[in-house]
């Protein structure tokens, strides 16, 4: 996936992500439903992130960024800050 795909991805998310704020303000859905799917949002933005970043380092490195693939969200779940 390219930065722009990345981004476009990144877009999307969170614009899902205001759509849910936005049942829930209707009452279209409850909260739980809003947290879980909030969850694999929020999981997904960081994978996309994290994808976004490495692509650029790679890039700044000399190296070729279409190399850098998308990590499980474990892996970048997992990182310690």
């Amino acid at each position: 996936m390219d930065d722009k795909s990345t981004l476009k991805q990144i877009h999307g998310l969170v614009e899902e992500e205001h759509e849910l704020r936005r049942q829930l303000a209707r009452g279209e859905i409850s909260s739980d439903e809003e947290h879980a799917r909030l969850k694999e949002l929020e999981e997904a933005l960081d994978q996309c992130w994290d994808l976004l970043r490495r692509r650029r380092a790679a890039r700044d490195q000399g190296q070729d960024p279409d190399a850098e693939q998308a990590r499980s969200v474990g892996e970048v779940e997992g990182y310690l800050q």
